[in-house]
């Protein structure tokens, strides 16, 4: 039988769309087909459902997700009873419940429905649905008395209306509350109670939402700063040097259009970072000059300027009744609510407790899922020397958004701080170091210097070489300042990885440092190794790659059965390259009995149950390999690029292995997504029982 959950509530205004997204990432963590399911819709786009098709790449047709609209069901209801307008939904709820392992239920908001008693309705929906319940309560300006008060009922309702309630959930309390909030509802009622407190950047509206609202144009700006969070409001009226002294970070400036000298204060207060500005909204219509646009652009490049025809007061009065909302084109606010709810809520419990059947298949999402919370578990620091590079800076916000580990940029400070203001990226929770002026800079030059004495290294050329971002980098990890090191988005290979060969150098079980690839096929994940370090590994090497390949997979989830590739399989070739293949296979055998491998075997017969049946027939790991060790770079390299383009894998790596500490390379063509990713591979490695970096 299908796994249900039903999200709901017991009033509008709870805020309970952060808890029905971070339900749906526990879900798609476990599970790979996920149902979605709205028994009551209004009319109108459904800015959630949106999000999570786009989020979650939902294939669900979007017409099977709603059962009736609320004017529909009213009707229904009015004409016909309640039980029939149930009958109606749960026929349209098991329609799709028969596609799906899990479905989550999306119930009613409680906002101008005109349905009796929706509380009771949605019990009852839950109830016939088999699901089981997760109620939402708002504490929005609400005190900690009339809170608790409030939860406790809304439990004993549901409850008595006989719902499996799985816990409960408290949303936007005022954060000073939160901890009294949780410790009082502690161990009262017979279910957790999680309390999250309110987010302003989660109200804040967008400046692209503001400006659809109040009907604006758009003279300056790109779609980066038109998604920035509008945090406060502040109205220009004051001589400049009163009006910048009010503004605040992640202010919308309001002032009229023809008041240049705050337009371009506010905006070159961006450019300096004092502060960052979310944008400026001119109101009567007025606009500036082109002179001054030209110049304002210049200043604060992607920066929004925006034009309205109301007058300073109607538009403050707009202002202040808008609301931020999740959807689609707010991808940054998806990050904030999921970090609120994965920090807030005890996610694995919520997830023992829902009991959603667990997937024999493990999907990309799913892979990327776990490797974000299995970093989150431990949290590391990890520093990311290319701190000014647009890409690294988007992954960082959705790092510190998501809590996924501490971080370290390196770079002028001040270029990374403008940088960041102009991507609308907020780095508060970073640290920001500049290796040219940093104090940590003669400590550092004294300590490579030690090292590479040998090498005729000198203090004075250390002091030079230790500017440079990478070896910098490098010794904030090995002198435990960070828990490692992810770069190369725009430096090459060796400049990312030899500093640490130099300074970090290799484990002492390990004699060579090798790489692997997590090939995130569409039911699986395969380790490939090594595709990215070693030309031509000789026997010892090849088998020191294996045992270090299957350490890795195991670390990350990936149960290890290598497979030795070569062009023949078992004893049917023989030749110098079959042989080394043979030789390392043996080697790994006798030294680590406890793995299962085989080898020399070909990559049909490792992969493909039906060919292994018929070459090697009764072997533990033909068919169903997990780590292919390749027997040179350039088989492994080109492989592993062919399965990724012609079968749409992801690739998820270089992951280096062998260090001491970890230090991990990017692509230069590396995307967002692949930086979030190797970033937490990287503090998954860190894990250990070793000490964590400590805070500068």
């Amino acid at each position: 039988m299908t796994r249900s959950v039903y999200v709901t509530g017991i009033d509008r205004g709870d805020g309970r769309q952060v808890v029905e997204l971070g339900v749906m990432e526990l879900l798609t963590r476990q599970v790979d087909r996920v149902g979605v399911f709205r028994p009551l819709v209004h009319d109108g786009p459904d800015r959630l459902f949106d999000l999570l098709r786009a989020r979650y790449r939902l294939s669900q047709d979007p017409a099977s997700v709603y059962g009736l609209d609320y004017h529909e069901a009213s009707t229904v209801q009015a004409e016909q009873g309640t039980d029939e307008l149930v009958s109606l939904l749960v026929d349209r709820f098991h329609a799709v419940a028969r596609d799906y392992d899990v479905v989550l239920v999306l119930g009613t908001d409680f906002a101008d429905t005109q349905l009796p008693d929706e509380l009771a309705l949605n019990a009852r929906l839950a109830n016939e649905f088999g699901a089981s319940v997760l109620p939402v309560v708002g504490g929005k300006k609400q005190t900690e008395e009339s809170v608790r008060a409030e939860v406790r009922n809304a439990y004993r309702a549901y409850d008595g209306l006989g719902c499996d309630v799985l816990a409960m959930v408290v949303n936007r309390v005022r954060p000073s509350d939160r901890d009294e909030i949780h410790e009082r509802l502690s161990n009262r009622l017979p279910v957790p109670c999680y309390v999250l407190p309110d987010d302003g950047a989660l109200s804040a509206p967008t400046v692209a939402q503001i400006t659809h609202a109040l009907g604006g144009t758009v003279l300056l700006g790109d779609d980066s700063g038109l998604a920035r969070d509008a945090l406060d409001f502040v109205f220009g009226g004051a001589m400049l040097p009163n009006f910048l002294n009010a503004l605040t970070p992640g202010c919308m400036v309001v002032t009229p259009g023809d008041r240049a000298d705050l337009v371009v204060g506010s905006l070159a207060a961006h450019s300096a970072g004092t502060p960052p500005i979310a944008g400026v909204l001119l109101t009567l219509n007025e606009r500036p000059g082109e002179a001054i646009l030209t110049l304002a652009d210049r200043l604060a490049p992607g920066t929004p300027v925006v034009a309205v025809s109301g007058g300073s007061f109607p538009t403050a009065a707009e202002l202040f009744a808008l609301e931020g909302k999740l959807n689609a084109a707010t991808p940054r606010k998806a990050e904030t609510a999921l970090g609120l709810f994965e920090r807030y809520v005890d996610t694995a419990g919520l997830l023992r407790t829902i009991q959603a059947p667990s997937s024999d298949r493990v999907t990309p999402m799913m892979f990327e899922h776990k490797l974000l919370e299995q970093a989150r578990s431990d949290k590391r620091r990890v520093v990311l020397p290319e701190g000014t590079e647009e890409r690294v800076l988007r992954a960082a916000d959705v790092l510190l958004r998501r809590g996924v580990c501490d971080l370290t940029l390196l770079g002028p400070v001040e270029q990374i701080r403008k940088k960041a203001a102009d991507l609308g990226v907020d780095l508060a929770d970073s640290e920001l170091i500049d290796p040219a002026t940093s104090e940590l800079r003669d400590r550092f030059a004294a300590a490579y210097a030690q090292m590479r004495a040998h090498k005729g290294v000198t203090v004075e050329l250390a002091h030079d070489v230790v500017a440079d971002v990478n070896y910098f980098g490098t010794l904030m990890v090995q002198e435990g300042l960070a828990d490692g090191m992810v770069s190369g988005s725009v430096h090459s290979t060796a400049a990312t990885i030899r500093p640490a060969f130099e300074i970090i150098k290799t484990k002492p079980d390990a004699a060579i440092v090798s790489s692997v690839f997590f090939m995130c096929l569409a039911d699986k994940v395969l380790v490939y190794g090594d595709c990215a370090v070693n030309p031509d590994p000789n026997a010892q090497q090849l088998a020191d790659i294996a045992v270090q390949s299957a350490g890795t997979a195991s670390q990350f989830g990936v149960e290890p059965r290598i497979a030795m590739l070569s062009y023949s399989t078992g004893t049917s070739g023989s030749g110098a390259d079959v042989d080394k293949v043979r030789e390392a296979t043996d080697l790994v055998r006798e030294h680590r009995s406890d793995l299962k491998i085989e080898g020399p075997i070909q990559y049909d017969a490792a992969v493909e149950p039906s060919v292994a049946a018929t070459k090697l027939p009764g072997s533990e790991v033909a068919g169903q390999a997990s780590v292919l060790i390749f027997p040179d770079l350039n088989t492994g390299n080109n492989t592993y690029k062919a399965v990724q383009r012609s079968a749409g894998a992801i690739a998820v790596g270089p992951v280096l292995q062998g260090l001491r500490k970890p230090v991990n390379d990017l692509s230069r063509g590396a995307l967002v997504q692949d930086i979030v990713n190797t970033v937490a591979i990287t503090a998954i490695q860190a894990q250990s029982p070793t000490e964590k970096a400590s805070d500068l």
